[in-house]
């Protein structure tokens, strides 16, 4: 059956690999990402010309998971475009590389913003709409660290990841009572993309080297 599907943080990365594969599967999926006519213009034409190479229902959004309002005209759109949500995957997130203590409680609280209270903005945006339809799912992309054995310098991600993951377990035991089902996927690394995991990896081989050098980003 096809869906109706929205994945947050669909510039590059898991998002971008997720809504083209879920779109090429044949679902009208909405790739989004904050900022679709300046820096992520790119992005948004890259969606564009997958949409048209591959016949598929891929659409670019603008959605800043940091701002309800930008999230509720996002999911207020899809639904007027479509009649229905059905799927809502919570993939974006942030991550910063360097040891714990070096960084500001301020600089935690962006983190769990983005990584955390984002799907919070987006579920009260979207959820009205699912339990009104009595079915959906909700897929949040956590991370295999929340299992433990995680590299060092990475805990401000870390943490965060393992507070949304523990937001989703709350949820799915919630949520269930409408009809509305709940998937957490746990991947490993993923370098491409994201410059912190390339400097951990750096890192960890100067270590093995005899050299120590840890960057702050």
């Amino acid at each position: 059956m096809k869906q109706v599907i929205v994945v947050t943080g669909a510039s590059s990365g898991f998002g971008a690999l997720a809504a083209r594969a879920l779109a090429d599967a044949g679902h009208t999926v909405y790739a989004s990402m904050r900022e679709t006519t300046g820096r992520n213009a790119v992005h948004v034409k890259a969606v564009q010309e997958f949409a048209t190479t591959h016949k598929a229902d891929l659409r670019a959004i603008d959605l800043d998971v940091a701002s309800q309002e930008s999230v509720d005209s996002a999911v207020r759109k899809i639904v007027e475009e479509n009649g229905r949500l059905d799927v809502i995957v919570h993939n974006a997130g942030h991550m910063v590389f360097g040891p714990a203590e070096a960084f500001t409680p301020e600089q935690f609280a962006e983190l769990y913003d983005v990584n955390v209270l984002s799907t919070q903005r987006v579920n009260r945006a979207a959820l009205p709409q699912l339990r009104k339809q009595g079915r959906g799912l909700l897929v949040w992309v956590s991370s295999s660290s929340v299992a433990g054995g995680t590299p060092p310098y990475l805990s401000p991600y870390f943490a965060a990841k393992a507070g949304m993951d523990a937001l989703a377990v709350l949820y799915a035991r919630e949520l269930a009572l409408w009809g509305i089902e709940t998937s957490i996927i746990v991947p490993g690394a993923f370098y491409q993309g994201h410059q912190p995991l390339r400097a951990c990896r750096r890192a960890r081989r100067q270590t093995a080297s005899g050299g120590v050098r840890s960057r702050t980003l």
